[in-house]
Parts: C-alpha cells; sequence; structure tokens
C-alpha cells in the first residue's frame, strides 16, 4: 500500500459494494465510493435472508462452513460499530411436506457434516398453531437476516460524514486507465472496482462475463398476531417482522426481466402463503428486484484481462448477503498480501471468453 494516491475508487454501494468498502476501509485502504441513486438497486429489494442449508433437499451453500462463522461476526460486529440495528440471527423451520420428505431429511440430518446446522430439539406445537406442519419439520441454525436498506444506508452515512462518498454514476469513458492507476473526475486512484449488481452486465469493462440474471418478487403482510420467531421455509418463506407484519418471498422467472411487479407474481407467493398459513393475511406491498446471478452460480472477482487496475466484485446471486463478507476479507488479502483469489470466484476462469 505505498502508492501514493487513493487506494480504490469503488462503483457502486449495494450489499456487495458496502461490504467490500467496509472491508477494505478497516484493513486501512484509503476508499472512496461513488453510486448512483436513479439506477434500482437489488438489494432495496431483497429480503437479506442467510441460510446454510437451501433448495430442496438441503445442500449446503458453498463454502457455508467459512462463510456462515464469518458472516455472522461481520454483521454484528459492524452493527456494533455503528450502533445501529440491521443483522437478525435466526432459525430455518422446515415443514415436512409428507412423510417421505420426513425421512429424507432425517438421512439428511444425519450426516455428520450437516449436523452442526440442525437444531436437536424441535418444538412442532410451538408452530402448528401458525403453520400446517401434520408431518412435523426439522429447524436449520446459523440462518438469519439483515435489513438491507438499513445496513447500506448505515454505511453510506459513515462514507459520507468521512467525505469518502459521491452520488453519481460512473462509465466507462470517465475512466482513464492505465497498468497501475485510473483517474476519475481528476482523481488517481490505485484500483476502481465495479460492484454494480445486475447493471454490471452493460459495464463494457465485464460485459463478456456470463451473467444469467433472475427476477424476484416478494410480498409484505399484515397479520392480526404472528407469535412466530423464526423463518418458515416451504418452497416460500415466510419471515417475521414484528408481530404483525411479515415478508413472503420469492418468485424466481428468467423472462420479463424488468423491476415491476406483476399480478402472476402476487398470485403465486398468495396462494403458496395460504396453504402454508393457518392465518389470516392482507398483502400491504409488493415489490421486484433483479438478482446479479451467473451462470455457473459462482460470483465475479478479479481484474480486468486487458486493464489491470479495473476490478470487479459482484455476480454474488442470490446469496451475495453471506458470500460478501468472506470474499472481500479475501479480497482485502489479496490487495494487501498477494494472496491469490480463489479460483473458483476469479474471473480468470473466463478470460477465454
Amino acid at each position: 500500500m505505498s502508492f501514493t494516491g487513493a487506494d480504490v475508487l469503488i462503483v457502486g454501494q449495494g450489499v456487495a459494494g458496502s461490504v467490500l468498502a467496509w472491508t477494505l476501509h478497516q484493513r486501512g485502504f484509503s476508499v472512496h465510493i461513488v453510486s448512483s441513486p436513479e439506477l434500482p438497486s437489488a438489494s432495496s429489494v431483497a429480503a437479506g435472508i442467510v441460510n446454510p442449508l437451501t433448495g430442496r433437499k438441503l445442500v449446503k451453500t458453498w463454502e457455508a462452513d467459512r462463510l456462515f462463522p464469518y458472516l455472522h461476526r461481520f454483521y454484528t460486529g459492524l452493527a456494533n460499530q455503528l450502533n445501529t440495528s440491521f443483522f437478525t440471527p435466526l432459525d430455518v423451520y422446515r415443514p415436512y411436506r409428507d412423510e417421505a420428505e420426513r425421512r429424507l431429511y432425517q438421512t439428511i440430518a444425519a450426516d455428520p457434516e450437516l449436523q452442526p446446522y440442525f437444531q436437536p430439539a424441535i418444538n412442532d406445537a410451538a408452530y402448528s398453531a401458525v403453520i400446517n406442519n401434520p408431518f412435523g419439520g426439522i429447524q436449520v441454525m446459523q440462518a438469519g437476516w439483515v435489513d438491507l436498506p438499513a445496513f447500506t444506508a448505515a454505511v453510506r452515512d459513515y462514507f459520507i460524514d468521512k467525505q469518502l462518498f459521491t452520488y453519481g454514476q460512473v462509465r466507462s469513458d470517465d475512466l482513464q486507465t492505465r497498468p497501475d492507476s485510473v483517474t476519475y473526475l481528476g482523481k488517481t486512484y490505485r484500483y476502481v472496482i465495479f460492484s454494480e449488481g445486475p447493471h454490471g452486465q452493460a459495464n463494457p469493462f465485464f460485459s463478456a462475463l456470463p451473467y444469467n440474471v433472475v427476477k424476484g418478487e416478494i410480498l409484505t403482510a399484515e397479520v392480526a398476531d404472528y407469535p412466530l420467531t423464526n423463518i418458515v421455509n416451504q418452497g416460500i418463506f415466510i419471515m417475521p417482522l414484528s408481530a404483525t407484519r411479515i415478508r413472503i418471498g420469492a418468485t424466481y422467472s428468467w423472462h420479463e426481466l424488468d423491476w415491476k411487479t406483476t399480478d402472476v407474481g402476487r398470485s403465486f407467493l398468495e396462494t403458496k402463503a395460504r396453504a402454508l398459513l393457518r392465518i389470516p393475511f392482507t398483502v400491504v406491498d409488493q415489490r421486484a428486484g433483479i438478482r446479479p446471478s451467473t451462470v455457473d452460480r459462482r460470483p465475479f472477482v478479479g481484474w480486468h484481462q486487458t486493464y489491470p487496475s479495473v476490478g470487479i466484485f459482484g455476480g454474488m446471486g442470490t446469496k451475495g448477503v453471506s458470500l460478501a463478507p468472506y470474499l472481500a476479507h479475501d479480497l482485502a488479502d489479496h490487495l494487501a498480501l498477494g494472496k491469490e483469489i480463489n479460483p473458483a470466484v476469479n474471473i480468470s476462469r473466463f478470460h477465454s471468453l
């Protein structure tokens, strides 16, 4: 870090850009963020759930044994440092659909590698007043959710207070790139790192990367009294926001890739939720966003093949809240110590494109 200019310009302040900016700042790098308030952000819509075991067969998230202990420390520590609240550790209750699924999940839970993620004692009766669970259920630990609007706002306010944040939209033509630096608006940086979420696919530097963005919709609903404090998941998730408000999600669509809500999405989520919940609810809000997913379901981290001072930290997909903290830690190690970027996320895997 002997460079005489500023170290890193970060473009985009969604969850990935926020995590990276904070991580590098804490490691002693001089950081400046530029983010456009005019572009829609996936982080302003996403539910922010972190869950180590996902899918119909409870598959362990990639690198979960490293990611989840780290993310719990990261978000808890950051919330304490900023004297705010945005991270809520919760379990995820998965009611069995039938007897066959009960047997399958119990077999999965017996795997020694997965046992740290399962709650051994489950009170099914505590859920049965609210949730249809005639076959019981299984409970996943080390999960939770990040209030992403609150999180990004807290990080933004911190960097604004330090005069390290600018509202704006950085285009490739705005940058003067050299092998060892980048200049933007007259100021020189050692690196520029783009964290633009789904908008990254329109960035000329990285447009060749194989994005596979996916649209998602979520609902917010009011209930008279919701006593559960954990997330419930059976095809959709139901997440408690308060004793009278829940969030329901989410849809997945690779068509009509816009930021508009749909009647189809609302109908799908309402139908699923009414089959799962035993209590009435009233939908009060619906939102849609685009997730920055990739073809191989691994993020994009690394440096442009031709412009070594131009980097990307994105493509986090549906699990960005889980992935970003540890990957930002690894990227900081790369910059500070010369540590190699994990080949599974390094964009060098696509240099042939």
